[in-house]
């Protein structure tokens, strides 16, 4: 029995859901997990000196990931980008995740951004800083995600803006590349991305990028938190693009669709589900949409919960799961992540994720947040 901060009683389950790597491969949905860092704990930083990253504990769980069949989607905002990794950081990552993927057989695509870039720059620094990240992912060969740009959001003037820096980058990609449209939930600095704060507005000129170029575009990550509008988009996608769901809100049922059309998936949730999701879709693969909700539809209380407002700190609650699994050796993060977010927010989704039945080890989960409670005060 473990004591939580509200003065409850939480029972532990005795035993995990039974949930052993391999299998079939993924094969009626492409599925990437957006995979988190591992903090080096015994690195002398300060919370904004360089990342100290325990590079075999990250790569580890890239490895976990991929033996369950999911493809990893890196230097993602689960990597904490522009949350205490920075470029360089990234960079690195993306250099040996790449080599670790072609040495296992892993799927990777990665995420390319602007964020070598301080202060506000002009929209010829913007594309140029693009083009080097995109140069890197496609030298590893790595599938390229051009994820949204704090840097053009502050320099962008009119939606043409958007169209012709998207468009340069589109025509040199060598290989089709995932358009990444994420909300000021996530990050308040991307508010009024594609040059309008209207939704409907900005999808426009989100359509318009996508339908100039439609050979160079493998497909859309969309993260609004919006179901209906991300079903709406996707069925106005040109054929052969792909939607691959953002939305840690309602994806059992964006993925498993509908009689037009449903979403592929690229979630920072699948970074905790992994394996739990992998068994879900390999539902899908056998025609069994019942069973697919069955298992995934219990695990959105826990999603919300990791993903509630402030949305942009879900990586705090990612990474103490990760903890609890036996997946990293502490509960430290990048940037000093790990305090934002309170301690009942974190018994809650220790608590939601237990009654999952998540933690291969139970009693190890149950050791470490006990330690974790007592160290804050609530005695056990």
């Amino acid at each position: 029995m473990i004591r939580l901060p509200d003065g409850r009683a939480h029972t532990p389950r005795a035993e995990p859901l039974a949930l052993p790597p391999g299998g079939p491969a993924l094969a009626s949905r492409t599925v990437f997990a957006a995979a988190h860092v591992v903090a080096d704990p015994h690195a002398d930083v300060t919370p904004d000196a360089p990342a100290a990253v325990d590079w075999d504990a990250t790569l580890a769980f890239r490895r976990h990931l991929w033996s369950h069949g999911l493809g990893v989607a890196e230097a993602m905002d689960t990597a904490q980008r522009g949350m205490g990794l920075d470029w360089a950081g990234a960079a690195e990552l993306i250099r040996r995740s790449a080599a670790e993927a072609k040495a296992v057989g892993g799927s990777i695509a990665c995420g390319v951004g602007t964020d070598q870039l301080a202060g506000p720059v002009d929209l010829l620094t913007i594309r140029e800083a693009y083009e080097e990240q995109l140069a890197l992912v496609e030298s590893v060969g790595a599938q390229a995600i051009l994820m949204a740009s704090r840097a053009l959001a502050g320099a962008a003037k009119t939606p043409d803006d958007y169209r012709e820096t998207y468009g340069g980058l589109l025509r040199q990609a060598a290989e089709p590349v995932v358009l990444h449209w994420l909300g000021p939930m996530f990050d308040p600095a991307l508010e009024g991305y594609w040059g309008s704060s209207d939704l409907d507005e900005a999808t426009e000129v989100f359509l318009d990028v996508i339908a100039a170029h439609p050979d160079k575009v493998d497909g859309i990550k969309v993260s609004l938190l919006d179901a209906d509008r991300e079903v709406a988009l996707r069925r106005r996608l040109p054929k052969g693009v792909r939607c691959y769901t953002g939305d840690d809100f309602h994806y059992p049922e964006l993925i498993a669709g509908d009689a037009q059309g449903f979403s592929h998936a690229l979630l920072g949730v699948f970074d905790p589900l992994g394996p739990l999701a992998a068994r879900a879709v390999r539902k899908l693969d056998e025609g069994d949409a019942a069973g697919f909700r069955e298992l995934l539809d219990p695990t959105v209380e826990l999603s919300r919960h990791l993903f509630a407002s402030p949305t942009r700190y879900y990586k705090t609650g990612v990474v103490l799961l990760a903890w609890l699994a036996g997946h990293q050796e502490h509960f430290t993060m990048v940037g000093g992540l790990q305090s934002a977010r309170s301690l009942p927010h974190l018994a809650r989704a220790y608590e939601l994720a237990d009654g999952l039945g998540l933690f291969p080890d139970p009693g190890l989960a149950e050791h470490r947040m006990r330690a974790l409670l007592t160290v804050h005060g609530v005695a056990q």
